[in-house]
């Protein structure tokens, strides 16, 4: 069996991206994606929403994300990466999902006439 670290996820904007350049002078784009979790998942946790940093690194993928607006629902796949960062308490990880292709998608709401 072949490792494999592929996500796809559909979901809505949580807030308007946030453009950075980082010490080392690399751009990224990021913005928060909030899923929602399934019946299954939700019978067994009240939590009914997931939300997920999405990262854009290459420059069309930055380009796009940041034309991105709070609400618009998108559709991402990517690779999840395990970042640090030292806080105020010591070092903390937490996980992204680094972008391989991000597009928006109809509103399942509106698409569904609700």
């Amino acid at each position: 069996m072949t490792d494999h670290n592929l996500v796809h996820l559909t979901g809505r904007v949580s807030a308007p991206p946030e453009a950075r350049v980082l010490p080392s002078g690399d751009e990224v784009v990021t913005f928060r994606l909030v899923v929602r979790r399934s019946a299954a998942a939700r019978r067994r946790s009240k939590q009914v929403v997931d939300t997920f940093e999405c990262t854009a690194w290459r420059f069309a993928l930055r380009r796009s994300a940041a034309r991105l607006s709070a609400g618009t629902h998108v559709a991402v796949t990517g690779e999840l990466r395990r970042r640090f960062t030292r806080g105020s308490s010591g070092v903390m990880s937490f996980v992204t999902v680094e972008l391989d292709s991000c597009r928006t998608v109809p509103d399942p709401a509106v698409a569904s006439g609700a």
